[in-house]
């Protein structure tokens, strides 16, 4: 690639930069809301031992992977398979992450949108004097189900995704995520050792970081793993594209470690918020799902000291993660745009930012907005099929992709550069060409279990 090429497509000023950027896509409302929720309905303590040994084995494996491809290539996830792999059916992993990446920004953004909506109310007073479990839930069934409201959200939060990723690598993305990844760490260390100082903190610690291994069972290790893979932006071809843009004397071993140690850090903090938080509120282990945040701990942060600024803190935290996350979910198509189509970065960001409010409006709709959308549940439909199994099988042809197709000696040979020590070697070779597939595949057929009842 020469360097036109490269001054049109964009790369990261430094691996520095890369690895903050990277880290915002995998750091997302999944690792600071999904992640406590998993741990409360899956045996508490034991899920994180497990989940913590997936993401060693199996999420490093695939970013590690992905990087790979991106570096080599220099190109996007459609671009890159069909230029190791010309006029094959290899490219429609790159298509389907294309895909993925719009339906994905579409419906997470929004409960993105909702979280803006959140520090507005808390800003506003709508959580001061005495705060009910009543007033909350009327609160948001009444918020959720304001169209206008919502699809509002919706439009605010796609727009500020879109002017970032328009703007660029190094002034859009780079710029933006050097700005909110500091700031998010921040916030998260905050809340994690305000949460800490509660009284009964350390009952929710127990549960949190003491195992009951009588708790393990297949469903536990099925749903860390899954949890360990959705929460690391993998199987879309997302850092296929961020890794085009890194430099070939970054060292890709330690860039993957970074961003997947980072990742799982903030997941392991936002439990950390979470169970001291609960139990200081005397709540029950297993705490539901987004209803929890936007119905429980309104109530929670009014019972504590300095809780309303402890409540736009953590509406706050939300509300950055998710814009880290979407800037990264509309890069993939920008990015394909930009090479395949020949687009200005501008125009694509436009196009696909409003194609993906559109899809994203019938899912804005699916909490009482709108019969319909919400009788079907629009919103919970999309997100299974494409926050779940199209990840899943996009992660899986990857492993395929590299460890068989492109070839481990090829992908090796990119890792080197940059890199003239991979110690762990052998078992990437053992994880991408056989343990990493076989966890994947299990997900899948739980995951068809599950549908089918």
């Amino acid at each position: 690639m020469d360097g036109q090429e490269t001054i049109k497509r964009g790369a990261w000023g430094s691996k520095t930069a890369f690895i903050l950027a990277a880290t915002g896509s995998a750091i997302g409302l999944g690792n600071i809301w999904r992640f406590p929720t998993m741990v409360s309905q899956n045996g508490g303590a034991v899920f994180v031992l497990v989940y913590i040994l997936a993401v060693a084995l199996i999420g490093f494996t695939v970013m590690l992977a992905e990087l790979t491809i991106g570096r080599h290539t220099q190109k996007n996830p459609v671009g890159a398979i069909g230029h190791i792999k010309p006029r094959s059916p290899w490219k429609f992993i790159g298509y389907l992450g294309v895909i993925t990446g719009v339906c994905i920004l579409s419906y997470y953004s929004v409960v993105a949108g909702w979280t803006i909506g959140y520090i507005v109310k808390t800003a506003t007073g709508a959580f001061s004097g005495e705060v009910t479990s009543q007033l909350t839930e009327k609160i948001y069934t009444e918020f959720t189900s304001n169209p206008l409201q919502v699809i509002f959200l919706l439009f605010l939060f796609i727009g500020m995704t879109t002017y970032i990723v328009s703007k660029g690598v190094k002034k859009g993305i780079e710029r933006w995520t050097k700005v909110l990844m500091p700031i998010l760490f921040l916030l998260i260390i905050f809340l994690a050792v305000r949460a800490l100082t509660l009284p009964g903190a350390s009952t929710g610690i127990a549960y949190y970081l003491k195992p009951d291994f009588s708790k393990l069972s297949g469903t536990v290790i099925l749903f860390a793993l899954g949890q360990a893979f959705f929460s690391l932006s993998l199987g879309m071809g997302t850092m296929i594209t961020y890794g085009s843009y890194i430099s070939k004397s970054d060292n890709l071993v330690s860039s993957a470690g970074w961003v997947t140690f980072s990742d799982t850090l903030i997941a392991l903090l936002a439990g950390l918020i979470i169970f001291p938080t609960l139990a200081f509120s005397g709540q029950p282990g297993d705490v539901g799902g987004f209803g929890l945040v936007f119905k429980i701990f309104p109530i929670i942060f009014s019972q504590i000291p300095g809780g309303y600024i402890f409540a736009l803190l953590f509406f706050s935290l939300l509300c950055g993660a998710a814009l880290t996350s979407t800037i990264s979910l509309l890069e993939v198509p920008v990015a394909y745009l930009v090479d395949e189509r020949e687009w200005s970065r501008k125009k694509a960001a436009l196009i696909v930012g409003f194609l993906s409010f559109v899809i994203g409006v019938p899912a804005a709709l699916s909490f009482g907005g709108m019969k319909i959308f919400t009788r079907i549940d629009f919103f919970g439909k999309f997100d299974f099929i494409f926050g779940n199994i199209s990840l899943a099988v996009g992660a899986l042809l990857i492993c395929v992709f590299v460890g068989y197709v492109w070839g481990v000696k090829n992908a090796i040979k990119e890792i080197f550069s940059g890199n003239h020590k991979f110690k762990i070697k052998p078992l990437w070779v053992f994880s991408l060409k056989f343990l990493s597939p076989l966890a994947i595949i299990f997900i899948l057929i739980f995951i068809k279990k599950l549908v089918s009842g």
